[in-house]
């Protein structure tokens, strides 16, 4: 999911973002790139993770990377060509350490309320469409080390969460679109592929 794009967002904090950017993509020590649609893993329900071991923990460390080097506040792993069930998200973009989140295995344990917003998507770009959710969930997933936990979000964080917990599941959010404005986006897509823009 890439960084909100609202017309409030400071100079300031547009160039915060951007050097965090330019960081990630300069330090980081394997950065993924971001498949796009309509590459067929991202079609695909990723498997579990049963495995929590330093493998596992240097492919998250990467993520987040590669997230923040693609400008975007949440990244599955689907989205980098891996059929796994890990996802990670700062909505804080790098502003705030104690809004990292890692998920692994994440269910969706309960939905509340309603969001009727804009969303876009690192496997998507440039293209966003409203997209109806909950206005808060709670996820249960364990972490890098295989220890579970329980998360709550509301806003921003609730469809993060929601968005990126549907890449895991083979579902992007055009697919939550009516089917007229869904088929208006493939056919922009198909029109980018032909002209080699995308």
């Amino acid at each position: 999911m890439p960084t909100e794009t609202k017309p409030d967002t400071t100079e300031a904090k547009r160039a915060t973002r951007l050097a965090t950017s330019e960081a990630a993509r300069k330090n980081a020590k394997k950065l993924h790139e971001v498949v796009k649609y309509p590459h067929p893993v991202l079609a695909t329900k990723g498997d579990p993770v049963t495995d929590f071991n330093a493998d596992l923990e240097q492919l998250v460390e990467e993520m987040f990377d590669s997230m923040y080097a693609a400008q975007g506040i949440g990244l599955a792993a689907p989205q980098i060509g891996i059929s796994k069930q890990i996802t990670v998200i700062d909505v804080s973009f790098n502003e705030n350490p104690n809004d990292k989140l890692v998920l692994i295995n994440p269910v969706i344990v309960e939905r509340e309320g309603s969001l009727y917003e804009e969303e876009g998507c690192l496997s998507l770009p440039d293209i966003n469409e409203k997209v109806k959710r909950a206005a808060r969930v709670k996820v249960r997933a364990q972490n890098a080390k295989g220890e579970f936990f329980e998360v709550e979000g509301e806003e921003l964080l609730s469809r993060a969460l929601q968005h990126e917990i549907d890449h895991l599941h083979g579902i992007l959010f055009i697919d939550h679109l009516s089917r007229l404005k869904r088929d208006l986006v493939l056919r922009r897509i198909k029109k980018l592929i032909r002209n080699g823009e995308w």
